[in-house]
């Protein structure tokens, strides 16, 4: 028997005044699968998961997280669902007034209210040590290099132990060897944790890297589904100019 995917979207519209940025977009997650999408600048990839999470209101169209229909919930109703949706934004987003530990209590407060003291530090830790920077737990933000600071946006991701992980351009700004680094950390979180992801970005080798599936958008369209090696293998000039 076919499982029902995590994540459906329906043939989504979405347009900001006369800037049409999505139509018709539809896609699945499956269960423990690493979605990629591409695009260049404008195509609609993060309007895509804003619209997902509700933090953008659909003009059209029908999205199922966990087969509830988010178009028909309310406030209370989505954020029960966003319990379970971890983000890593592209610029980390950590707060720069808190230490690492306090960046992570804060989130893990918010989520999750009723935790004994010991727990907290415990998954604190459990957290840092997933992503390699146990030792960086009382350093402050402006103290990381932006490798580490990925590293920690991605620390408090994990924290809540979401189902659903949305990455936002996870490796932009980083050089070659700390991207590879961010790209294997989002496969390791993938195994340990078997998080479903939607995975937007630029990077090709990040896309490889991480990717089961990949999507290519166009003028807020889909133009390209398939695997890293189907879409490196494609005839349309358009699709092959990402691989080169």
């Amino acid at each position: 028997m076919e499982t029902k995917p995590i994540i459906a979207i329906t043939n989504l519209y979405k347009s900001f005044g006369d800037n049409e940025v999505l139509k018709g977009i539809n896609l699945t997650v499956q269960d423990g699968e690493n979605l990629v999408i591409l695009g260049r600048s404008g195509s609609g990839k993060s309007v895509t998961i804003k619209c997902l999470v509700g933090l953008v209101n659909a003009d059209k169209g029908e999205i199922k997280i966990f087969d509830n229909e988010i178009t028909a919930l309310n406030n209370d109703e989505i954020n029960e669902i966003r319990t379970s949706i971890g983000f890593m934004f592209q610029n980390g987003a950590l707060y720069d007034s808190m230490s690492v530990r306090q960046n992570l209590r804060f989130t893990l407060k918010h989520h999750t209210q009723k935790l004994e003291e010991s727990e907290i530090e415990s998954k604190i830790s459990e957290a840092l040590e997933s992503v390699g920077l146990a030792e960086a737990i009382d350093k402050m933000p402006a103290e990381l290099s932006g490798g580490m600071k990925k590293r920690i946006a991605l620390a408090r991701a994990i924290i809540i132990k979401p189902k659903i992980i949305l990455y936002d351009e996870p490796t932009s700004g980083l050089d070659t060897i700390t991207s590879r680094e961010i790209s294997e950390l989002i496969l390791s979180v993938q195994k340990k944790y078997k998080t479903s992801s939607i995975i937007i970005t630029h990077d090709m080798a990040c896309a490889k890297t991480t990717g089961n599936r990949i999507l290519i958008l166009q003028e807020g369209q889909i133009k390209a589904e398939g695997t890293y090696a189907e879409l490196e293998k494609s005839e349309d000039e358009w699709v092959h100019s990402f691989f080169i």
